[in-house]
């Protein structure tokens, strides 16, 4: 390929699973002539804004492993852990994948993910923060290293607030000033919406946080958001459907909808993370952020993300060099931190006060002030069915088929039988 990034689109991505499921083994990393060694890696935040950014640090590590071969294959974030089950499953893993901290339980649960600390080279830990490195700790192993973290903002379009005359967010904001805003914010004939806040599992957690709310009960055995916090908080999300955002129906299914409608100019108020700062950068408005509003307390939803390797691949040792390289060298934190692609868990705050010397949006220091009160996500063994069980139910209640109370209950009955 012309390009030296070796970037696999989700249907090339496919193509190559399928393509190995026939294969068997033949497609895990290989060894090439001069016993150069091919390493496969898998990932869903590097497309599409940051391919360039992911390919410099590929470069920077191939320079210092001339017998290392990094090929990357991506996949959008909601097909990503279809195709990696699938590739597992079917013995193709690839030698090295990203993972995010909601489903690590699970893949290192299943014995998906080989043991760092067996193939380790030379490394200090201390270059990553302790809290983030242990989040990737199970039962003693370290089966993954932070890559990067990133929290969720809310983003706002100054313009149309200056427009409408309305005093914009600030630090202080609550459920109500936000409820306020987003109603004199929103012209539905001009197509022009006051807030967008997704109805899923991912939303619910965090503003049932807000709300003052748990997720799951103090032993982690059964469900505890069938309450009034819980109630509180699912209709906080869901009354804003068909008044403030857009319905399911006008939505349509279209990917990256609300996107779009904050790059056109039409979307005053956003609930999103700190990832989409990068393809912000251009659009014809003012735009910043602040920290969400909360209701009974103030809660952000901090998100992150690791590389690990594949308990079969056959080059572990390639596998955690290039680990270590992608999550703490100072090539990647450098990179991750000029475009703005999340933020690198190092220790080093030195490293991590350049963040906020990029004047777009102006106030970055709203990433640092929402780690002050962070929503961790709940998490399961059987992760992925318990956000889509949440979420299906959610959805229910968002369309008017069924009460935000009923949803909760059916949502409640699904994860209680997830736990066991």
């Amino acid at each position: 390929m012309s390009r030296h990034i070796k970037i696999a689109t989700a249907v090339a991505a496919a193509a190559l699973l399928a393509s190995a499921c026939s294969q068997g083994s033949a497609t895990k990393g290989t060894t090439g002539e001069g016993g150069k060694v091919t390493l496969r890696y898998f990932t869903f935040s590097a497309a599409p804004d940051h391919v360039k950014d992911l390919d410099t640090i590929e470069k920077a590590f191939e320079k210092e492993n001339p017998k290392v071969d990094v090929v990357v294959e991506t996949a959008p974030f909601d097909q990503y852990f279809t195709k990696l089950q699938t590739s597992i499953a079917g013995g193709t893993a690839p030698d090295t994948f990203e993972l995010n901290y909601e489903n690590f339980v699970t893949y290192a649960s299943a014995g998906s993910l080989l043991d760092l600390a067996t193939v380790a080279g030379d490394g200090d830990p201390s270059v990553y923060a302790q809290e983030s490195l242990n989040a990737f700790k199970r039962d003693g192993k370290q089966y993954a290293l932070p890559a990067s973290f990133s929290t969720v903002v809310l983003f706002y379009n100054k313009d149309l607030f200056d427009k409408a005359g309305v005093a914009p967010p600030t630090a202080d904001w609550t459920w109500e000033d936000e409820q306020a805003a987003a109603a004199k914010l929103t012209d539905r004939k001009k197509g022009v919406y006051g807030d967008f806040q997704p109805v899923q599992f991912f939303e619910f957690y965090k503003t049932l946080k807000q709300a003052g709310g748990e997720f799951l009960s103090a032993d982690g055995k059964t469900s505890a958001f069938n309450s009034p916090q819980g109630v509180k908080a699912a209709t906080w999300l869901v009354s804003k459907v068909g008044k403030t955002m857009p319905t399911e129906a006008e939505i349509g299914g279209t990917a990256d909808y609300d996107t779009n409608l904050f790059k056109s100019g039409k979307l005053a108020m956003w609930h999103n993370g700190i990832w989409q700062f990068a393809g912000l950068k251009d659009v014809p408005f003012a735009w910043d952020v602040v920290v969400e509003p909360g209701d009974a307390a103030k809660a952000s939803a901090v998100f992150h993300n690791a590389v690990a390797a594949s308990s079969t691949t056959k080059h572990g040792k390639e596998a955690w060099a290039w680990a270590r390289f992608l999550s703490a060298s100072g090539t990647a934190a450098t990179t991750r931190i000029q475009s703005s692609w999340e933020l690198p868990p190092v220790s080093d705050q030195q490293v991590l006060s350049g963040y906020l010397k990029d004047p777009k949006p102006a106030n970055r220091q709203a990433v640092f002030d929402s780690l002050k009160s962070i929503a961790l996500p709940p998490v399961i063994k059987r992760q992925q069915e318990m956000q889509d069980a949440v979420t299906k139910e959610l959805s229910e209640a968002a369309a008017g088929r069924k009460s935000v109370e009923d949803a909760l209950k059916a949502a409640a009955a699904e994860v209680d039988a997830l736990l066991g």
